[in-house]
């Protein structure tokens, strides 16, 4: 269930990740969504379990791979459970997975911002394949 005023912590989240230069296991994809994730819900953060854990994508595979996952998706449904049905009903400030590259990303409306290397970015939902309820 997300806190009261999620709204401007949605927000907050976007307009301090435009400012903020990717690193891996610092400021990625996951890190970032997931960070968010915990914000809109006050909970903790899953993303606790890899941060600060790899530096590199490939040591960022590796870690998925210790932590038992194949893929993204499996790390997703192992912290997440299953995702929405269909992805239109999906809502602003829900979790996706999708994209060229494919990465985690969360709901701005018709769009999705995520973390990607030249920092925040955005990209059509329609280019995402999943979507979390947050």
């Amino acid at each position: 269930m997300r806190v009261q005023g999620w709204e401007q912590h949605l927000f907050e989240a976007l307009t301090l990740a435009r400012a903020r230069p990717f690193a891996w296991g610092e400021h990625d994809c996951a890190t970032w969504a997931f960070d968010l994730r915990a914000t809109l819900q006050d909970t903790p953060s899953a993303a606790d379990l890899w941060r600060g854990r790899y530096r590199t994508a490939l040591g960022g595979a590796r870690l998925m791979r210790k932590l038992g996952w194949g893929s993204l998706e499996e790390g997703a449904r192992a912290l997440l459970g299953d995702p929405l049905e269909e992805l239109r009903l999906a809502q602003r400030g829900d979790l996706v997975l999708g994209g060229m590259p494919e990465a985690f990303g969360v709901v701005v409306g018709a769009e999705v911002a995520f973390v990607g290397l030249a920092g925040l970015e955005v990209a059509p939902l329609t280019l995402s394949r999943l979507a979390w309820r947050t």
